[in-house]
């Protein structure tokens, strides 16, 4: 029987082997639409209009730190807690929940960093009508109305944002089923009997019922007994469909909680541009919804995902960020279960001829876009982050969910993977192909066909017999290798990994109690229970040298699978009546990414006793996710479209606090040209995580293999990202400090450029530098929108160009265009030596700053001794001065300036150098024609005290 089963397994994987090898896009069939999952289908029917929800102002309470309120359904009578918070740092918080559930309703641990402090809030004004609240600022205000129950939050004049201003709150409230309801008023009729009974029969003074009650069964009973009393029919007894068990294709969801979504609606007044909630294949600025599907978020393992639709992908942020040129806002949605996200606007479809004609008219009507959210379990916890710059939010967002890891500076060069490496011979073969062809790079990766019959945490016994060999001849060369663990777990009685797992019962189960299995890559498997502590510590021991045999302390880790993809599940993935402890996993679905990606970096901490830096690659994720690592955006395919959309999706996930996004340059599925590959080398370079990857059955693709002219055009471009590594490594830093993203929309650092609001095919890395990729097959040039008032330079040319126009760029196969900002000092670094170069680009006022971090680059000692040095970089005057920006930190280096470069200079008639040592005369070279001034081997240390002089 087992055999028979094994060789079932094996026939199923091969089936979705051929599946996943012969198909052309995404079967769409395999998800559901809105109209298919029922819950959406529900919360969609309740239209704009009169809501049902008023608030009972007699409940108010006030205390230091939050407002209560009780909110009732008319419809129904059943009562909802509204909890308001004043949080510092200019948000608000708003937490509704039923007053009296049935049992406790999930809310979502972990995401945040910690308690978000507040502040108080105090009454300005009540009356029958509403109540006026002080939200700190003088002209900032929330006002409470009444009947129906609404929410704005307006400075002066101003509402910034409305809640319920539609009347599209709706919270299914958890309640028995109509047959069980009855036997339960039979079972309370007949308990009362009892009681009366005993009263009569009894002298005693204590509970006649004799026996003990607890909190959960009082608030049954009350429930029960209300709707007895109150002889209620309403529609909610009247079950509708999907509501108690729902079936999609073959697979039933059985609901024993019954209906439980939530939803709410947020209004944006003078707001036109809305971003962020990734992950979707789309353009950086939001679609409106109406007439198609909303936006879903849901963690699903999306088999080569279509371009430009709203479906669900790998990963789940429930954020939104809106911005007009006034003000930048944060929407942040705190429930981890399925969740779709409407949109609407009041100027959608309008041309741009239609909107001058209405100024033209003197039309009256403010732009004003509205948001929906539908969730299908849990509470509504929700934060808005009221700006008002976009950096604030960021700084908020951040404040509550954490910033992005600061990574080992090897993780920002350049990777090299594909489905799979053969074995160690192969391994040894592409590092030498490199080192053969003079191309760096510091990371090779193995995928699932490394381990023993996809057993994770293992070695197969013929192809890497010597896995310390392998990595150790690696780190001669200071390389390092990344291992994918799946986390689901091969149900195999002779492997360690889940024996111990299910003799911990660390499994996740079914519905009837049984460890829940499904089908993936190793064919039968368990998938651990990773929203359980103790699970994701004995995950974490997992890791250390003496458990993870063959592994040093340069292999590093990639999650992927960990939707959890269930090639046998609905949609893919796991059943919802799963059970992870008290919660189902519909509560908990979009979390499981974020734990597994938690618990395995845990895992590389702990190795090495808390001193290196983890690196973990993660394909699900969710808010908070960027404390752990890195993402990319899935299973692509190498066409020119999806070279483009990797853009949007990797900015979309920086205005969420996920800077470390990259795409799998070439595309994973199918085969590209050489144009393509090529132009996709040259935008991954400038993407933070600029990784190659291919399928299974693609022809091999490593930069060599496409003759001499392609190999020396993507040498080139793998040399420009290890240049420019010191400054991805001080945007990293600055995001791991503050949570501003390093790949940013034009908008972020121009919001009141209208122009810049839709662009997606250019990006800034930090502040200085504006990068236009080529992603047009065949190109003879692009146009590149160069924002502001200042001047851009050309880095390759150092060609000078009037900020605020559209410039026409005539391209070859080896352009980039990339443009550094005039005001600007941006470090570079020969990979192949240990001197800086400085380019300082001068603006109007002949003035430029900039910044250096340097730390050992990989453990954790800039933050622990505070080892590293941070020096700011300033020219005025004619003056070019390093300053120490951390003078409380030690740490030294025998990194020295080796050239400065002056963009836009005059011609000077000395240079001098000052240092702690004297003064000294330094030569230089000056090119007329284009303003460029060179200093030559000036010879400062880059973590010294100088200043060099321009008579």
């Amino acid at each position: 029987m087992a055999a028979f089963s094994e060789r079932m397994g094996l026939l199923f994987l091969a089936c979705v082997s051929l599946c996943l090898s012969s198909t052309q896009a995404v079967d769409r069939g395999n998800f559901k639409t809105c109209d298919q999952s029922a819950f959406c289908k529900r919360q969609r029917a309740v239209k704009p209009g009169q809501s049902s929800y008023r608030a009972l102002l007699e409940t108010l309470e006030l205390s230091n730190s939050r407002l209560t309120l009780q909110l009732i359904n008319d419809n129904n009578k059943v009562r909802l807690l509204l909890e308001l918070y004043r949080l510092q740092g200019n948000m608000t918080r708003v937490k509704i929940n039923e007053l009296k559930p049935l049992k406790p309703r999930y809310e979502v641990p972990d995401v945040l960093i910690t308690d978000p402090p507040t502040e108080p809030l105090s009454v300005l004004s009540q009356d029958e009508n509403g109540v006026v609240l002080s939200l700190g600022v003088e002209t900032r205000r929330l006002i409470v109305s009444a009947r129906p129950f609404r929410l704005d939050i307006m400075e002066g004049p101003q509402v910034l944002l409305s809640l319920n201003s539609r009347g599209l709150l709706a919270f299914e409230h958890l309640r028995l089923r109509k047959d069980t309801l009855s036997d339960k008023i039979s079972s309370t009729v007949g308990s009362m009997w009892d009681k009366i009974k005993n009263v009569f029969s009894s002298n005693s003074q204590t509970d006649p019922a004799g026996a003990e009650r607890t909190e959960d069964s009082d608030t049954a009973d009350q429930h029960v007994e209300e709707k007895a009393a109150d002889g209620e029919s309403d529609k909610e007894d009247e079950e509708q469909p999907g509501e108690w068990e729902e079936t999609f294709k073959s697979h039933t969801d059985n609901k024993p909680n019954g209906p439980s979504s939530i939803s709410l609606d947020f209004s944006l007044p003078g707001v036109e541009h809305v971003y962020g909630i990734p992950e979707h294949a789309d353009n950086l600025k939001l679609k409106t919804t109406d007439g198609g599907d909303p936006y879903r978020l849901y963690n699903l393992d999306v088999f080569q995902y279509e371009l430009f639709n709203p479906m669900a992908l790998y990963g789940a942020v429930p954020v939104l960020l809106s911005h007009n040129a006034q003000r930048t806002m944060g929407i942040f949605w705190l429930n981890a279960a399925e969740t779709w996200v409407d949109i609407s606007s009041n100027t959608a479809g309008k041309t741009v001829f239609g909107k001058m004609l209405d100024y033209v008219q003197g039309a009256s009507e403010t732009p004003q876009t509205d948001v929906r959210w539908i969730s299908e379990s849990g509470i509504i916890d929700v934060f808005i982050m009221l700006g008002p710059k976009p950096t604030d939010v960021f700084s908020q967002y951040a404040s509550l969910t954490g910033t992005q890891s600061f990574p080992p500076l090897a993780a920002l060069a350049y990777h090299q993977c594909r489905w799979n490496y053969n074995d160690q011979d192969d391994v040894r073969g592409v590092d030498q192909g490199f080192d053969d062809h003079d191309i760096p790079y510091d990371f090779i990766w193995l995928d699932i066909e490394h381990t023993d019959g996809k057993r994770y945490f293992t070695w197969d016994p013929n192809k890497f017999s010597q896995p310390r060999e392998m990595l150790q001849n690696l780190m001669d060369k200071r390389r390092k290798m990344v291992a994918i663990v799946d986390p689901h777990i091969k149900v195999d009685s002779g492997y360690k990994i889940h024996n111990e797992i299910r003799s911990k019962n660390f499994y996740i189960k079914n519905k009837d109690g049984g460890d829940y299995e499904g089908w993936c890559w190793p064919g039968s498997a368990g998938y651990p229970d990773f929203t359980n502590p103790e699970m994701r510590a004995w995950w974490a021991s997992m890791f250390a040298y003496d458990q993870y045999e063959g592994s040093m302390e340069n292999l590093y880790t990639w999650n992927d699978m960990n939707e959890p993809s269930v090639f046998n599940g609905p949609e893919v993935t796991m059943h919802k009546d799963a059970v992870h402890g008290n919660w189902e996993h519909r509560d908990v679905h979009n979390l499981y990414g974020f734990y597994v990606q938690m618990a395995t970096a845990e895992g590389l901490i702990q190795r090495s006793g808390g001193v290196e830096r983890p690196f973990v690659l993660t394909r699900a994720f969710f808010a908070g996710s960027q404390r752990y690592g890195a993402v990319w955006t899935g299973d692509n395919a190498a066409e020119w479209d999806h070279l483009k959309i990797s853009i949007p999706m990797c900015l979309s996930l920086g205005l969420v606090g996920i800077s470390l996004c990259g795409a799998d340059v070439g595309g994973f599925f199918k085969t590209p040209s050489q144009e393509l590959l090529v132009r996709w080398y040259q935008t991954g370079a400038y993407q933070p995580f600029f990784r190659a990857h291919a399928h299974l059955d693609t022809p091999r693709r490593e930069p060599w293999l496409f003759g001499p002219e392609n190999t020396a055009l993507i040498r080139e471009v793998v040399r420009q990202r290890y240049t420019l590594l010191p400054y991805w490594y001080q945007l990293f830093y600055h995001a791991y400090r503050t949570g501003h993203p390093v790949m940013r929309p034009l908008w972020v650092e121009y919001p009141e450029d209208v122009a810049t609001f839709a662009i997606d095919d250019e990006f800034l890395l930090g502040k200085d530098l504006l990068v236009h990729p080529v992603t047009e097959e065949g190109a003879r040039g692009v146009t590149a929108y160069l924002p502001g008032s200042e001047a851009w330079y050309d880095v390759h040319t150092f060609q000078k160009h009037n900020g605020g126009q559209n410039l026409y760029i005539p391209v070859t196969m080896s352009s980039i265009p990339v443009f550094q900002r005039a005001g600007s000092i941006i470090p570079r670094k020969d990979p192949r030596k240990d001197p800086y170069t400085f380019y300082v680009a001068l603006n109007s006022q002949k003035t430029a700053e900039g910044e250096l971090y340097i730390d050992d680059g990989h453990t954790f000692n800039y933050e622990k001794e505070r080892q590293f040095i941070h020096r700011r970089l300033t020219f005025a005057n004619n003056v070019l001065t390093s300053s120490n920006l951390a003078p409380d930190a030690q740490f030294s280096t025998t990194s020295w300036i080796e050239k400065v470069v002056f963009l836009g200079a005059h011609k000077p008639g000395a240079v001098t150098l000052k240092t702690a040592d004297g003064e000294s005369a330094l030569e230089f070279e000056f090119n007329a024609a284009m303003s460029v001034l060179t200093l030559r081997k000036p010879g400062m240390n880059a973590g010294a005290d100088w200043v060099v002089q321009l008579r």
